[in-house]
């Protein structure tokens, strides 16, 4: 089986594989998203892949650990999910990048941007304003970050930290922190907020989170309120509109309240900017500026 997704993932328009017995192999590509004809799946055969695929990245899935990230050659990205935890069967989600060293005017070219949207973005490099991209998963958020970090000038050190790395940076002083699970003792982890307070004393330029989903979020505002500009981040939403509630929504669950979200957003991000995804295509949608109005975040479109 593993041999016929290799095959699968050769294909320069395949961007994603998803994997389970339920509901077979599908795959997204240029025409979308679609099953692949013809192409069962048992449960042996999707949790032995699973595990293939996870120990190849250096991590390990189990019923003690019943999902599991990892990152295999060339960037490939594959998230796993063990059954009973999902119901239909052991469940795999392969990630094939095939933007990787894109530059902003790259991804200009090929229409994801308009030319007056690349120049607000170059600008935002070149002030060194801090930058949130959101959108929806597949959207484009990782490629666009990356490209504007290439954007960086060469005399600056951009330390990033991500859960899984994604982010592939044409830039001649990169420093990428990932981090760690925990082993079969459940011991050893290492966290992105763990990562974000190791970074500070790296002597970043640039201090980047490839997203953000959790109690790091605190951390990373905190770092951009105490002067480390220029940074960026990403975050799931589905619109600019959305943004701040998204925030307040991680920030609550994790125990900041949202007066001290308000405080610290408002004033650590500078820019935002929303991408889709529609029928294939990715682009950016919407930029604007975060502020604080009647003690509440809004973004402003620019």
């Amino acid at each position: 089986m593993l041999r016929r997704i290799e095959e699968l993932m050769t294909d320069p328009s395949v961007t994603d594989v998803l994997i389970s017995p339920a509901t077979g192999v599908w795959l997204d590509d240029d025409s979308g998203l679609h099953a692949v004809a013809g192409f069962t799946v048992s449960e042996s055969a999707a949790r032995a892949l699973a595990e293939e695929l996870l120990a190849r990245g250096g991590r390990h899935i189990d019923q003690l650990t019943p999902i599991a990230d990892t990152r295999l050659d060339h960037g490939v990205r594959v998230h796993a999910v063990l059954a009973p935890v999902s119901r239909s069967g052991t469940s795999l989600a392969i990630r094939i990048p095939r933007t990787r060293g894109w530059t902003l005017a790259d991804l200009a070219g090929r229409g994801m941007m308009s030319p007056d949207a690349e120049e607000r973005l170059r600008s935002a490099i070149a002030n060194r304003e801090n930058v949130l991209i959101t959108g929806a998963t597949g959207s484009g958020k990782t490629t666009l970050l990356a490209a504007l970090l290439g954007e960086v000038p060469h005399d600056q050190r951009i330390v990033t930290i991500e859960d899984v790395a994604e982010l592939d940076v044409r830039h001649p002083c990169v420093v990428g922190l990932e981090a760690r699970q925990a082993n079969s003792e459940g011991v050893g982890a290492i966290g992105l907020g763990e990562l974000v307070r190791q970074a500070l004393r790296m002597r970043p330029d640039r201090l980047v989170v490839g997203e953000c989903r959790g109690p790091e979020l605190l951390d990373f505002l905190t770092a951009l309120n105490t002067g480390h500009a220029g940074g960026g981040i990403t975050m799931h939403a589905n619109s600019l509109a959305e943004v701040p509630a998204r925030l307040r929504a991680l920030a609550e669950a994790h125990g900041l309240a949202a007066s001290a979200l308000i405080a610290l957003a408002a004033v650590a991000i500078d820019l935002v900017v929303h991408v889709h995804r529609i029928e294939g295509r990715r682009a950016v949608s919407g930029i604007g500026g975060m502020a604080s109005r009647a003690g509440e975040l809004a973004v402003v479109t620019t």
